[in-house]
């Protein structure tokens, strides 16, 4: 029997309440399946890792795990330290050197949740948005001089390169190509970025030539946020640089219910380094410790990574589970305007698990 190895990393907030939940789910359905196991190596970088020792994770933390079959990731951010150093101090310092590449987020509403946009649903709400998790605007490039004086300056620069936009955009062509309608919308603001979003438009062009059954076409980012709430029955498989995909991906999850329930997956394709899963909510402090936080995001990010381990049935499994626990009003968390906990939810979804029939 196989045995993966999964790195956990609760991170702050609610990071470590609703990582146990996954932890708990995931050997439930091991169990169930009897075809693999699942051992955890929990990980205490973060926040409170920082305030101890002056930094977000050891220096050989990636070391640590990069052996892992795949990492589950909880949320980094904490109200005592700069955003600037939470990020780029343990999210960022895994994605970036692991090379995770395409990020990628599914947005659809599932059963039992309602859209806030008027009169969908959920068949007219399912997309896919890849964001391109390298380069772009979080290339890091940039710095500041004359800190504090008058003439103070600060320089954040975009980085783009051919190898990398190639890479993303065929990552995203084969995803369409992939699904049932084959329809792909790159979002672009060649219109205003006049060099590299221009460059990204051609290499899309390019791309495009070698998958004639995918149908696509080009959005400004602008109009894309208006035609995400007014027309969304006319995407499917969306693509994105790193700045605009954070921003779309987040709108989107909100079109479909709470970002509680939305997954995002951070993939190596090559397999050279483990791919990482996280909830996209955040560390959410003004909830932490009530027990009320929503662990959907995080039970369909394990979705993600069972069918990136090639365990499709279980993750088929584990996404029927979570649809029939969210089709029951009674397991609704606040952030679903219901009263449900944590707790309630996770042995809800592993019930169903258990109940579910081959």
């Amino acid at each position: 029997m196989k045995t993966y190895r999964i790195a956990a990393i609760p991170g702050d907030g609610i990071g470590g309440e609703v990582i146990s939940a996954g932890v708990e789910v995931l050997q439930a359905l091991a169990q169930r399946e009897g075809r693999f196991g699942v051992t955890v190596d929990t990980f205490d970088w973060g926040g409170e890792y920082y305030k101890a020792h002056g930094r977000m994770m050891p220096e050989n933390g990636r070391d640590l795990i990069r052996h892992h079959n795949a990492i589950l990731f909880g949320s980094a951010g904490h109200p005592e330290i700069p955003d600037h150093v939470t990020l780029w101090g343990l999210r960022l310092a895994i994605c970036q050197p692991f090379d995770q590449y395409a990020n990628v987020r599914p947005t659809r509403v599932l059963p039992g949740i309602t859209s806030p946009l008027r009169n969908v649903a959920g068949g007219e709400l399912d997309w896919v948005i890849v964001r391109e998790n390298s380069e772009g605007e979080y290339a890091g490039v940039g710095g500041r001089v004359h800190q504090g004086l008058p003439i103070e300056a600060a320089t954040d620069v975009s980085m783009f390169t051919r190898a990398g936009v190639e890479r993303i955009m065929r990552f995203a062509f084969r995803l369409a190509q992939s699904r049932p309608r084959k329809l792909l919308t790159v979002v672009t603001k060649s219109n205003a970025q006049r060099h590299a979003m221009v460059m990204w438009d051609e290499i899309a062009t390019a791309v495009a030539a070698e998958f004639p059954d995918v149908a696509w076409d080009k959005m400004l980012v602008d109009a894309m946020t208006v035609r995400m709430v007014m027309k969304p029955q006319t995407l499917d498989t969306i693509v994105a640089t790193n700045l605009h995909a954070d921003i779309l991906s987040d709108l989107a999850a909100a079109l479909a219910g709470s970002l509680g329930i939305a997954p995002t997956a951070n993939i190596n394709p090559e397999g050279a380094f483990p791919s990482m899963f996280e909830p996209i909510h955040g560390s959410a402090f003004d909830i932490t410790g009530k027990g009320i936080a929503n662990p959907i995001g995080t039970f369909w990010s394990s979705v993600m990574l069972l069918d990136h381990l090639g365990e499709a049935a279980a993750a088929r499994r584990l996404m029927a589970a979570i649809e029939r626990v969210t089709g029951d009003t009674r397991f609704h968390t606040p952030d679903l305007g219901g009263r449900a906990r944590t707790a309630d939810v996770t042995a809800a979804v592993i019930d169903a698990i258990q109940g579910a029939n081959d």
